[in-house]
């Protein structure tokens, strides 16, 4: 039996928070393609009070596609699609804390992330969420077509190097520094949503190198430029956990950020990746 979701809009570019379902249970195949028609029109969807075992959320998640082994960070053991992100007291930096969309490093990128809170600070540690396809709608009509002809750059080597951010070592999150060649793999620069067919800017400060074609130097002012406009607060949304809420983000068309700003205090989440659905689902879904 499909359950009825009630939708709430939370911004005006993007989320939205859903209540009425738990999704710990055995969810009809209508109830799932419910929430699946509510992530892609508003592109960040939440829920509260939810109680999820990583057995139920790997359950949950594995509806919407295969689910994602992150090649740096070590998963849970028995599960390694859970991948379980904690700021000890301890941690000075964070794990996600700068703009970024999940997984674009890779030649095949990573649709969807589902994140459930387990333990949560007293104060902070809230994640900024930024609409790419705002971004993309409010630019003039000649960037417009200029990006359309530009694909970009995409690679681990920066920001998961002996330098980089996400490679830092934190006190109970195994993660490994990206060695040696890691691969760059180019995407377009503006992403057609397959399933919409929405159009949303493909650039991100974690992963996106240079412009395809372009000297790292070249690309550098119109990157830049665009790292500024995308973060613009319009095409953003703030969520304020609790234990037991979920946040389940497109990463086609969405940037996001978690804020480091709960010193001293333990943050504990699990996540797990989708990758891309089938491509006659996708097909299926754009032509209802």
């Amino acid at each position: 039996m499909s359950q009825t979701l009630n939708i709430r809009r939370v911004a005006g570019a993007l989320g939205a928070e859903i209540s009425g379902v738990d999704l710990s249970a055995s969810l009809s195949d209508e109830t799932i393609a419910d929430i699946r028609h509510a992530l892609v029109e508003h592109q960040v969807i939440f829920f509260r009070d939810q109680s999820l075992s990583p057995a139920q959320q790997v359950a949950f998640g594995a509806r919407f596609g295969p689910l994602n082994i992150h090649p740096y960070v070590a998963g849970m053991d028995g599960q390694p699609e859970v991948m379980e992100i904690i700021k000890e007291p301890s941690d000075k930096i964070n794990f996600g804390g700068g703009w970024h969309s999940d997984m674009s490093f890779l030649e095949t990128p990573a649709i969807g992330s589902i994140l459930y809170a387990v333990e949560l600070p007293d104060w902070g540690g809230d994640t900024l969420f930024a609409s790419q396809a705002a971004a993309y709608d409010a630019l003039s009509p000649g960037l417009k077509a200029t990006l359309e002809g530009l694909n970009a750059v995409h690679s681990a080597s920066r920001e998961y190097s002996a330098q980089g951010h996400s490679a830092q070592k934190r006190g109970a999150m195994k993660v490994a520094e990206a060695d040696g060649y890691v691969g760059e793999y180019v995407h377009p620069m503006v992403l057609i949503h397959p399933e919409s067919g929405r159009k949303a800017l493909y650039v991100n400060p974690a992963f996106t190198l240079r412009i395809e074609g372009w000297k790292t130097s070249e690309s550098k002012a119109l990157l830049d430029y665009l790292f500024n406009h995308c973060r613009y607060e319009g095409f953003t949304c703030r969520f304020g956990w609790r234990p037991g809420s979920v946040a389940f983000w497109d990463n086609r068309s969405v940037w996001h950020f978690a804020l480091n700003d709960y010193p001293g205090q333990r943050r504990h989440m699990r996540r797990v990746t989708v990758d891309p659905w089938p491509v006659s689902d996708c097909a299926s879904i754009a032509a209802e």
